[in-house]
């Protein structure tokens, strides 16, 4: 099933729902939850698609495609790389991608994303795939220069708008070897599959969940593949995930937009 979150109206209260063959219908309530499906009553075109959940955390892994890990010049870790990104990183689908005034050299990393249904500490691997809700896309902005200038990467992918997330998760989906691309303005940038990672999904899952509780609707990004390159003003960036679906989103610099 494909979940989404949605409005009709901006000003109405995010809904969460289904989509199936171009049409959206709601939940009875929260799929963190007990719930059913209702009549799909519009086309897709007709809603404005949010951000498919509201994360409790983002829990994001790095360096787990060995070939992004040689780009960036470092070792493949012996265990995962994890940081935290804040919630107000979080955008939707069309939704834009702002460039901070503080970085000269942002780029996008393209992420297989899984959202937990079901929380837990101390979950075993072979148990880990039941915590799963379903999978969905992100993009990990992230500001390199200052990444490399702070050696930690809190600011760098701290940043308001530098985790768009959509267009839906995806509850039936094998993802041991879906294709991962990103591309801008059409161009591809990157491209892989996810049976690259150094560390697959369970093994994160218990990983994280030794340190730290995993709550229902939490989200863990696991890592980019090679080939993250430059955003500027004005680009389009197209984030796509076999079976999920295409998350985009333009990039526009702050100064561009006029205060609220």
């Amino acid at each position: 099933m494909r979940i989404v979150r949605y409005q009709i109206d901006k000003n109405e209260e995010p809904i969460f729902g289904w989509e199936s063959e171009g049409r959206v219908g709601p939940l009875s309530a929260s799929p963190l939850g007990v719930y059913r499906r209702l009549e799909l009553e519009y086309d897709l075109k007709q809603v404005h698609l949010l951000a498919p959940i509201h994360p409790g955390k983002i829990i994001a892994i790095g360096r787990n495609y060995p070939l992004h890990a040689k780009e960036q010049s470092v070792e493949i870790p012996e265990i995962p790389i994890i940081f935290l990104k804040p919630l107000s990183t979080v955008i939707g689908p069309g939704e834009a991608i702002q460039l901070p005034p503080q970085s000269q050299q942002v780029e996008h990393e393209v992420e297989l994303v899984v959202v937990i249904g079901k929380g837990g500490r101390w979950i075993r691997a072979q148990q880990a795939l039941q915590h799963v809700l379903g999978y969905t896309i992100a993009n990990d902005v992230t500001a390199r220069d200052l990444q490399q200038r702070d050696n930690q990467w809190t600011r760098s992918k701290g940043f308001d708008t530098f985790c768009p997330l959509g267009p839906a998760i995806e509850t039936e989906l094998d993802i041991s070897d879906v294709l991962i691309t990103c591309r801008v303005n059409g161009e591809m940038r990157q491209m892989s599959s996810t049976k690259e990672m150094v560390f697959s999904v369970p093994q994160l899952i218990a990983f994280i969940s030794s340190i730290m509780t995993l709550d229902a609707g939490d989200i863990i990004l696991t890592g980019t593949p090679s080939g993250v390159g430059v955003i500027s003003d004005g680009d389009v960036l197209e984030s796509e995930i076999e079976g999920i679906g295409v998350l985009r989103n333009a990039v526009t610099s702050q100064s561009s937009i006029p205060p609220p």
